[in-house]
């Protein structure tokens, strides 16, 4: 018979044992009951890429079975889907990037995250492709080779130019990464290099027969559905998936992600950045006010996060501000309108070209507007300063002619005046009897030179 001490000391390891079996069975349970779907519906942005890590992340800590990233995207910044993509191959629970519903896309950045998923699936009528790189530095899409540059001899040209080498070094750069992609997961890597070379696209069926993707699912059910059994590589280790009676949670973008998206529009940070520049520039000029300093200041930091996120244009940027300060100038400086219209003309050529990425240009309505309003203000302040420039100074000496005071006795050249609530001695070319009103004509120190007033 075991002594009672003994069954006391035997008592806490089997407690503990207990309960970390307990919560391997809870941990097994969750895993093999969630799928987590997370949506992206616009451009690949900074909010987007936080929103879809910190999706992964919590999925990972939830010891989900499975993260359904739906997708309906034209593309976006190429940092961003880096980021979305490095964090998909590097997640513990496998990704299933699916373009969903009918009549969404999977363009540009799209593509390459779908190609850097373990399963990608399409709805039909949907489609992908169009991978062809934005060159970062300006000047559009990068050059494709053609039949007569591979043929020809190009000794006459002189040789790529600088720009010509850098678009060949961004298309390269992209070939080799998706490639690189779909050899990890198994797809058909000539048609990527078609789809980064060519902007080719395919459609939802036309894909799964090319082996571009994996699986053609009319929603997230059937997509379940055909993932059981299904075996797929998960951080280097292949994991076969048991999706049948998952849990389908949605975890939509919280309140962090929305402000993210919000600051990072190109037309709010557009926005914000005019605010900053004007709320300043206003505290400058009226030192004390308060108010314009704090909201320019705010605004402005806000709007410098959002350019630090995104792809400025640095040139644009000099533009927007040569063309603001140029407007303002146009009030103080006489010009005639040369500063005027060439501030107006400045920002506006500015703002369109502010971004480097087409699918994060401003809308050119905003633009319009926003240049209307401003050449209307700069206008409305530089009639403001000639009205001030024409009006009677308020106070000095200058104040007293126009005047009309009271004569306080009869006179024919110097007389005593009443103006201004003040006796003044006063000159006169005209006579002027006691009582009549007399009008300030000059003043000469302490003396007035008046006129009679009929």
């Amino acid at each position: 018979m075991i002594p009672r001490a003994a069954w006391r000391r035997l008592l806490g390891p089997f407690l503990i044992l207990a309960g970390l079996v307990w919560l391997l069975v809870a941990s097994v349970q969750g895993q093999s009951r969630e799928a987590i779907v997370l949506t992206v519906q616009d451009a690949i942005t900074p909010a987007t890429a936080d929103y879809v890590i910190r999706g992964i992340e919590s999925a990972e800590t939830r010891a989900a079975a499975l993260v359904i990233l739906q997708l309906d995207t034209p593309g976006g910044l190429d940092s961003s889907m880096r980021a979305i993509i490095q964090t998909i191959l590097r997640a513990d629970v496998p990704v299933a990037s699916y373009v969903h519903p009918a009549g969404a896309r999977a363009a540009s950045a799209g593509t390459y995250i779908l190609y850097g998923s373990p399963i990608a699936a399409m709805t039909p009528s949907t489609n992908l492709g169009s991978a062809t790189p934005v060159q970062l530095i300006g000047g559009g899409l990068p050059s494709l080779p053609s039949s007569d540059d591979e043929d020809g001899d190009d000794s006459d040209k002189g040789g790529s130019s600088s720009g010509d080498a850098m678009e060949r070094k961004v298309l390269e750069d992209a070939v080799a990464y998706i490639r690189g992609l779909a050899e990890r997961h198994g797809r058909n890597a000539d048609w990527a290099e078609r789809a980064v070379r060519e902007g080719a696209n395919l459609g939802a069926h036309e894909a799964l027969a090319q082996q571009v993707i994996d699986i053609v699912a009319t929603d997230v059910p059937d997509l379940l559905a055909q993932l059981d059994g299904r075996e797929v590589t998960v951080a280097g280790v292949k994991r076969t998936l048991s999706t049948e009676g998952l849990e389908v949670v949605r975890m939509d973008p919280d309140w962090r992600s929305e402000l993210l998206a919000v600051i990072t529009n190109p037309n709010i940070a557009y926005i914000l950045l005019l605010i900053g520049i004007y709320g300043i520039i206003f505290e400058l000029a009226n030192p004390g006010a308060i108010v314009p300093g704090t909201i320019g200041s705010i605004a402005l930091i806000l709007a410098f996060f959002a350019l630090q996120v995104m792809p400025l244009n640095y040139a644009g940027l000099a533009l927007v501000l040569l063309g603001i300060v140029f407007m303002i100038a146009e009030a103080f400086v006489p010009s005639f309108g040369a500063l005027g219209i060439g501030g107006l003309a400045a920002f506006t050529v500015g703002s369109i070209m502010l971004w480097d990425d087409p699918n994060l240009n401003i809308a050119l309505p905003l633009i319009i507007g926003v240049a209307i309003g401003i050449g209307a203000f700069s206008i409305w302040i530089l009639g403001r300063f000639m009205a001030l420039r024409r009006r009677k100074p308020a106070t000095g000496q200058d104040e007293m002619v126009g005047l009309v005071g009271t004569a306080r006795e009869t006179f024919d050249t110097t007389g005593r005046v009443w103006v201004h609530s003040e006796l003044w001695t006063a000159d006169t070319r005209a006579p002027v009897k006691a009582g009549q009103a007399v009008r300030v004509v000059a003043i000469d120190g302490l003396r007035l030179t008046v006129e009679p007033v009929e």
